[in-house]
């Protein structure tokens, strides 16, 4: 089974062993409004705890994708080149890169559910 973590600027990871799903909370998709573009990272790029892998834009705004993990990109949702309102459609179940965790002690530092939960409200 999945844990899922939450990051305070409002992207989750879904981890399974060592590779985790990275995408943005149903929180995050609904102060966006209707997502219409994600810059997404190559294949083998590698990404940085705290630090931007992405970005994501709305009608209303653009927002940086922070990754919660360290890692090396092994994949990225093509679906949402062309179709970056899935976002909206079902924030948690639409990952947006899937990461080969470095350091999984980084999980650590995330959120669980309820205390995400207490830092949206």
């Amino acid at each position: 089974m999945d844990k899922i973590y939450y990051s305070p600027s409002h992207e989750y990871i879904k981890v399974e062993g060592n590779i985790g799903l990275i995408g943005i909370t149903d929180y995050a998709q609904s102060q966006l409004g209707n997502v219409v573009y994600v810059d997404l990272p190559e294949v083998d790029d590698e990404v940085v705890a705290g630090e931007d892998f992405g970005a994501i834009e709305s009608v209303k705004a653009a927002s940086d994708l922070i990754s919660p993990v360290s890692g090396t990109v092994i994949e990225v949702n093509e679906e949402l080149v062309d179709n970056p309102g899935l976002v909206n459609k079902n924030a948690m179940d639409t990952w947006i890169i899937k990461v080969e965790l470095s350091d999984a002690s980084e999980l650590d530092g995330l959120l669980g559910e309820e205390d995400y939960k207490a830092l949206c409200h």
